[in-house]
């Protein structure tokens, strides 16, 4: 799904109002009756039983607001609107829907929120509704403010909380919290998602978002470029390879992985898994002498060989450079850094290979951390494909910045700088590509925040790439079906119980429900 800006949303809005001639309380009124029915699914039958409260602001998503209650109020339902702000500053739409609830028989009540008989009301009701700002929030929400006060209020009521477009204190950019914000149960949206729905704290704060639509016409959305999108089970399916039926090992590509040193020979077993798992044809998994005995007898889905090194340090060095090379020269893709360990040699043999290999390769963990201060290295590879897989403190050493709190915008502006596919892993995965196009992942969860995970999606992605997948389209559907195998270990073991071993045995199943 395409994702937008609250930029974006505007002109919309715009283009319906002034260009295909919509009046604009229309609009209001049709993203009422969103609100109004998704509070209606949450209320008990009869709805005449429901106790509703609507906490609005002076804009027109408070007009959005009041206009749902009138909805509501037209239903039997038990409905009192709090106005948050001074009724002078309301918008024109707002005021007229404002005045339409008092023909409804419901007053606009000034929100105070030290008066008990209101509190009572906001904490004793069945579903509450966030219509304070909407996607137009510009600063940080004071605590100490009114507007602080209705929020703290609302996130204290156990009542469900339907938020209208988007919550009130989330960037609707960048998804991130501005001061204080409120959590939804859902969010009804209008016309399509915003970015800050899907990415940072803002796609936990949405609760289930559900998108409604207003009637704005499909020409209105002409020229409007939306690079940044979520990727679903419709992606996955599409972006899947096909296996030809007459095909070959050979066919599905040889993926090459070089990892793993003393006390960390888990690493280089699980990205090789991953690889296996997810459909690739051959897996060679070069690894220190030391290790190579305890890799082989893991190992039955990937040919494990040893290379020169530091016996005392067990790890790979300079003089493993050469095997390297040639071992690269039959196959499609190199998967570089998984528990490789760090050293000043080991470092230059990373930095080495990343000059002279001209395919592509998925860089990972210790690859990436031996770019901290060498990032002429990977600018050194534009033209070739690298994808490159940082968690955020791996992003913060290659000089990301995400001081900002903008996750989109950073991985976007990395990818573009530097010329690689850049997958910034978290809740809510992002792959950016040096065009500027970003997609969103919607898997996994917290059974994935462990030593390992991150590895197997080494293994997935570089698979991916060696059966032919584009880069952006491996990137994007490996982090997918990575996410989608912890869903499915998670509910066979629980988060708390899943290994990442579990997860890369789950891949079969998570690529079934796509084939």
């Amino acid at each position: 799904m395409k994702l937008t800006t609250a930029s974006q949303m505007r002109e919309l809005d715009r283009r319906a109002i002034e260009e295909e001639g919509i009046p604009s309380i229309d609009l209001m009124d049709r993203a009422a009756e969103g609100v109004a029915q998704a509070v209606g699914q949450l209320l008990p039958l009869p709805l005449r039983r429901g106790k509703v409260a609507v906490v609005c602001g002076t804009g027109n998503n408070g007009g959005d607001g009041i206009a749902a209650a009138c909805l509501l109020a037209g239903k039997g339902v038990s409905v009192r609107v709090f106005l948050v702000g001074a009724e002078e500053k309301m918008t024109p739409d707002a005021r007229e829907e404002a005045r339409r609830l008092l023909e409804c028989g419901v007053s606009l009540e000034a929100f105070d929120s030290e008066d008990t008989a209101q509190r009572s009301w906001v904490l004793g009701c069945q579903v509450l509704v966030d219509a304070l700002f909407g996607v137009g929030l510009s600063r940080p929400v004071e605590e100490e403010s009114a507007y602080g006060r209705a929020i703290a209020l609302i996130n204290r009521a156990p009542a469900a909380v339907v938020a209208v477009d988007i919550p009130s204190g989330i960037d609707a950019d960048t998804g991130r919290v501005m001061g204080r914000a409120v959590k939804a149960t859902c969010t009804i949206t209008f016309t399509g998602m915003k970015i800050g729905h899907a990415v940072a704290e803002g796609a936990l704060y949405s609760g289930v978002v559900r998108v409604w639509d207003i009637g704005i016409p499909q020409k209105a959305h002409r020229g409007l470029l939306c690079p940044v999108q979520t990727v679903e089970e419709d992606f996955a399916r599409w972006a899947l390879p096909r296996r030809a039926e007459d095909g070959h090992k050979g066919t599905f590509g040889k993926v090459l992985v070089l990892g793993g040193s003393r006390g960390y020979t888990g690493a280089p077993y699980l990205a090789a898994l991953g690889a296996a798992r997810s459909g690739c044809g051959l897996v060679f998994l070069g690894v220190p002498e030391g290790i190579w005995a305890i890799e082989a007898a893991k190992c039955d889905g990937a040919m494990p060989f040893p290379l020169p090194g530091k016996e005392d340090a067990g790890r790979v060095d300079e003089t493993a450079l050469p095997a390297l090379l040639e071992k690269m020269e039959i196959c499609d893709v190199l998967a570089l850094g998984p528990g490789l360990g760090r050293d000043a040699s080991t470092d230059w043999l990373i930095r080495e290979v990343l000059r002279q290999v001209e395919k592509p390769v998925v860089l990972d963990a210790d690859g990436i951390n031996a770019l901290e201060g060498h990032i002429d290295v990977l600018d050194g590879r534009k033209g070739r494909i690298t994808i490159v897989t940082p968690h955020e403190g791996e992003f913060a050493r290659m000089g990301g910045d995400l001081t900002g709190g903008d996750r989109v915008g950073a991985a976007r502006a990395f990818a573009a700088d530097h010329g690689c596919y850049l997958v910034l892993k978290g809740h809510r995965t992002l792959t950016a590509a040096p065009e500027g196009n970003v997609l969103v992942n919607t898997t996994g969860g917290s059974g994935l925040a462990k030593g390992g995970s991150g590895d197997v999606l080494t293994g997935v992605i570089a698979s991916l790439l060696a059966q032919g997948a584009p880069a952006v389209q491996a990137a994007a559907l490996g982090v997918w079906l990575h996410g989608r195998a912890g869903d499915l270990a998670a509910q066979r073991l629980t988060a708390y119980g899943m290994t990442p071993k579990d997860t890369a045995d789950a891949l079969a199943a998570a690529i079934g429900e796509i084939v």
